[in-house]
């Protein structure tokens, strides 16, 4: 795993890289905003996985986590946050954050978060096109209701045959455990279990962030296929999604 870790705090930095090397994975280091954008505009596609503290000198969290979406939709990143106040939480979220991890954080904590994350993220979306998911054979899909087409192998999910983009790996993840199980209602506490490896102590409106931008993105190609059941949670829908 080639991974960078933005922090301006150079004795955690240290401490991690134990870790790290330990993991034998390849850790880089940032300390400031703007070096942070910096190297990872230098090879976007590179990176397996980002950490990412909120508080910097230069750049803050928030707005490196907008460049680095803007450079790859797709990459992993986990916010490091001393903040106690879950309104920032759930804006890192929102900004396009995967995970966050309070400060202070035990080090093996924080590598079982990493782990778990890249394991969803390991089976990238391939390009389109690709003869390993043709989009007419209902074969190569995993999740197949009357408008909506969900490939777990490529992660690609399709809306009346146009393709859901830049999809992270919460939100695939979430995406398809909706979908599986179409019109049934998902409290946030059921898809926290569901789809998160951890215990989120009860920090529901992680879901609410992570459904928010997954909605943003569906309504780029088509109808929205993810219902509010007010007082109780979600569903997928796509009934109506002609």
């Amino acid at each position: 795993m080639k991974l960078l870790m933005i922090e301006d705090n150079h004795s955690v930095s240290q401490m991690m890289s134990m870790f790290f090397k330990k993991e034998k994975w390849d850790a880089q280091f940032a300390y400031d905003g703007n070096e942070a954008v910096e190297m990872f505009a230098a090879s976007p596609n590179d990176w397996d996985m980002v950490t990412l503290d909120l508080n910097l000198p230069g750049l803050d969290g928030m707005q490196v986590s907008a460049e680095i979406r803007k450079l790859s939709p797709t990459v992993p990143i986990i916010m490091l946050t001393a903040r106690d106040s879950e309104s920032d939480q759930v804006l890192g979220l929102e900004m396009g954050a995967d995970d966050y991890v309070t400060k202070p954080f035990s080090p093996i904590t924080l590598i079982a978060r990493i782990k778990a994350l890249h394991r969803r993220a390991e089976l990238g979306p391939v390009s389109k096109g690709s003869e390993d998911a043709p989009l007419d054979d209902t074969e190569s899909f995993d999740v197949v209701t009357e408008h909506f087409k969900l490939n777990t192998k490529t992660r690609e999910a399709y809306l009346n045959g146009k393709q859901i983009e830049d999809l992270t790996p919460k939100e695939f993840d979430l995406l398809k455990t909706l979908a599986q199980k179409p019109r049934q209602v998902f409290s946030r506490e059921q898809l926290l279990q569901l789809v998160w490896d951890y215990e989120y102590y009860g920090d529901e409106r992680t879901v609410d962030a992570h459904i928010k931008k997954l909605r943003q993105k569906i309504e780029k190609v088509g109808p929205q296929i993810i219902q509010t059941v007010w007082g109780v949670g979600y569903k997928f829908d796509d009934s109506g999604a002609e």
